[in-house]
């Protein structure tokens, strides 16, 4: 089984990485959804070690996490799925 992203999927997941900036619309929540789906359609599975605790810097740890969430995704679903998920925001945003 292949990992790539089909030349569609990757046009769609670079608009998308274009077309984030210019979001206003995004919670922490969000920017988690799209930290995890944005590195695990660029590198895959989570090699990286947890962070070890530190009240300092939880901001690693939540990244860690958000990305580790995504495992077992395929780079083409998570990459669609960052895709879809910009272009709800847009949306919403267009609504408000």
């Amino acid at each position: 089984m292949t990992d790539a992203i089909t030349p569609d999927t990757q046009a769609r997941f670079d608009r998308a990485c274009d077309d984030v900036k210019a979001l206003t619309n995004v919670t922490n929540d969000d920017k988690g959804v799209l930290y995890g789906l944005f590195k695990q359609a660029t590198l895959g599975d989570n090699a990286q070690p947890r962070p070890p605790f530190n009240v300092f810097d939880m901001l690693s740890a939540a990244k860690w996490n958000a990305w580790e969430a995504r495992r077992g995704t395929s780079r083409e679903q998570a990459a669609a799925q960052y895709a879809e998920f910009v272009q709800s925001k847009r949306l919403a945003a267009a609504e408000e």
